[in-house]
């Protein structure tokens, strides 16, 4: 875990002043970055790193006219955990790339549209199908509630023959108290061409934030995912309920 982190945050060292530099030249433009520290990657209610921890750094360009660039990085081990002797697997980095446009209208009302790349770096065998995946995806927002749908124009994370698959998100989160922020989540995965492998995932949870950009989530995570579908090699249900402690710093 620890190269896997020296690797992302080496990137996100050489895009920084890149970004930095766009800002400058729009000067209501802005650079923003977090580094959070999980006991648990959860993507989509599914543990990416078979119970374990993950470091998790980014960093985002906002420019003034609604556009955005964003790189994003964790350590995983979802891939490596399947690995054999006959068909090895060195995965152990995810690095996603995304661009879009956001704004909003008429007050309370938000929308974001943009492309989602997911990279995993790595050596795999001869015929396995790559998990790398891109997907397009809009938003819509009022207020606290946001309705996210995503499409992939690729394979699904190395399901073969699953391009047109959808994820459909929706999410409330209320700021209670100040500093203070309930979070609620249901999100419905689809997996094309594939039976038995789509999923219901929901979180309740709480995050409250300090000074300096620092903050604290505790969430509670379920999904209804099938057992048979989502148990890795080492007989671990990747879709268990569970909880999350974050972690993080914004600057």
């Amino acid at each position: 875990m620890k190269r896997c982190t020296q690797m992302i945050l080496a990137g996100a060292a050489l895009l920084s002043p890149v970004l930095n530099a766009w800002a400058a030249d729009a000067p209501s433009s802005q650079v923003s970055g977090s580094v959070a520290v999980v006991n648990d990657y959860l993507f989509r209610g599914l543990s990416q790193t078979n119970r374990q921890p993950a470091v998790q750094p980014g960093i985002e360009y906002d420019n003034a006219s609604g556009w955005y660039l964003g790189v994003w990085g964790s350590n995983i081990s979802w891939l490596s955990d399947g690995s054999t002797t006959v068909a090895p697997i060195s995965s152990s980095l995810e690095v996603d790339v995304y661009g879009g446009y956001r704004g909003s209208f008429s007050g309370d009302w938000s929308y974001d549209v943009g492309l989602y790349e997911y990279a995993y770096p790595g050596n795999y065998p001869a015929g396995f199908t790559s998990p790398y995946t891109t997907e397009a995806y809009a938003s819509l927002g009022w207020k606290g509630v946001s309705l996210k749908y995503s499409s992939t124009l690729t394979n699904l994370f190395g399901f073969p023959n699953s391009t047109g698959s959808g994820y459909v998100d929706l999410s409330w989160n209320v700021e209670f108290s100040p500093g203070w922020t309930f979070n609620s989540h249901v999100g419905h995965q689809t997996v094309a061409n594939t039976s038995g492998f789509d999923y219901t995932d929901w979180k309740i949870g709480v995050t409250k934030a300090f000074a300096n950009g620092y903050s604290v989530a505790l969430g509670y995570y379920d999904t209804n995912a099938a057992r048979s579908s989502y148990t890795n090699a080492a007989g671990h249900y990747l879709g268990r309920a569970t909880g999350i402690l974050t972690l993080s710093k914004s600057f």
